[in-house]
């Protein structure tokens, strides 16, 4: 397994584990399916199984791998029908959590989203990109000032990562047009029109939607034919 070892900033060697495998699910170095395996990891690593065992845990939280009692810790497989599960789901609360938000939301929030849309217009790496689009909905997601309905939404976003940089991979167009998105709905909660902003809301999620089935198709066609 060769793995680009997140190094950077200075940080836990959990932070470091979880980083690591984070961002190599994210961009594919670790297939959907992988069984990961906790002494294999901490020697690859270098690191002790404790902080392999605490990043795996943070990582089911997330919804991007699965512990299985037999199996261990396993990548999660993408499937369609999660996928119209998470966004039908989307699409009934988070117009709700938008028309909350232009109303509850401060010009802090407001700045700290475009300051993270603006990093997300220059980031070309998916496993990057795919944090800022995290960080960008989180801020309406908590200005709609519902705690219990943010939880559900960020439930809903970490479960929809994987297949958010899958689409990704396929091509730049996706990133292109999410972050053309994001910024209309910037535009329209800058000003406080709810409708606007529920509109941008709905044709981002229906065309994510769009662009994840036909990454699964593509991949599908590419497995039989293989």
């Amino acid at each position: 397994m060769d793995l680009d070892i997140q190094q950077g900033a200075r940080r836990t060697a959990h932070q470091l584990v979880k980083d690591t495998l984070r961002r190599a699910i994210l961009t594919g170095k670790i297939a959907s399916g992988t069984r990961l395996v906790q002494s294999d990891l901490a020697e690859l690593l270098q690191v002790s199984t404790t902080p392999v065992r605490e990043a795996l845990r943070d990582l089911a939280t997330e919804g991007l791998i699965q512990l299985d009692a037999h199996r261990g810790a396993v990548v999660r497989e993408l499937g369609e029908d999660e996928v119209y599960e998470i966004y039908f789901i989307r699409r009934v609360l988070e117009p709700e959590a938008i028309r909350m938000a232009v109303e509850h939301i401060t010009d802090d929030e407001l700045e700290a989203a475009a300051a993270i849309q603006a990093r997300a217009d220059d980031e070309i790496d998916p496993a990057t990109w795919v944090e800022l689009n995290h960080e960008f909905h989180r801020v309406f997601i908590e200005a709609a000032r519902s705690p219990r309905l943010a939880g559900i939404l960020t439930n809903l976003q970490d479960s929809a990562a994987m297949y958010i940089a899958a689409s990704l991979l396929e091509g730049e167009h996706r990133r292109d047009d999410a972050n053309a998105q994001h910024r209309q709905l910037l535009d329209a909660v800058r000003r406080r029109d709810a409708d606007r902003a529920c509109e941008v809301m709905l044709a981002h999620i229906h065309q994510t939607v769009d662009s994840v089935t036909r990454t699964l198709a593509m991949r599908e066609t590419s497995r039989a034919a293989s």
